[in-house]
C-alpha cells in the first residue's frame, strides 16, 4: 500500500509528552496516529467523547441552588420516613 505524509501543526510541549507517551506503549508518533486514523475510520467519526467541560443551564441552576440553599429537598430522621414520602 502506498504511503502519503501528513503535516500538522501542534505545541511543542504536547507534541513531547505525546512522544513520550507513545514511547511508553512501544510506538512511535506514525503509529500513534495510524491507530488514530484508523479507529476514525472504523467508529464513522472521533472514536472518542468531545464535550465543553461547561454545565448545561440546569446543572447552573441546580449549583445556584445549593449555594443559596433553594429547592432543596427534605431532611429525614429514617429510611422508613423517606421511603413513606417516596410512595406518597
Amino acid at each position: 500500500m502506498a504511503s502519503s505524509n501528513i503535516n500538522i501543526r501542534v505545541d511543542s510541549k504536547v507534541k513531547e509528552e505525546a512522544e513520550q507517551l507513545f514511547n511508553k506503549l512501544g510506538m512511535n508518533m506514525s503509529t500513534a496516529m495510524n491507530i488514530f486514523l484508523r479507529q476514525s475510520i472504523r467508529y464513522g467519526g472521533i472514536p472518542f467523547e468531545l464535550r465543553l467541560d461547561e454545565p448545561n443551564e440546569t446543572s447552573l441552576s441546580a449549583m445556584e441552588d445549593v449555594e443559596n440553599n433553594r429547592n432543596l429537598s427534605k431532611s429525614f430522621d429514617s429510611v422508613e420516613a423517606l421511603m413513606e414520602d417516596l410512595n406518597a
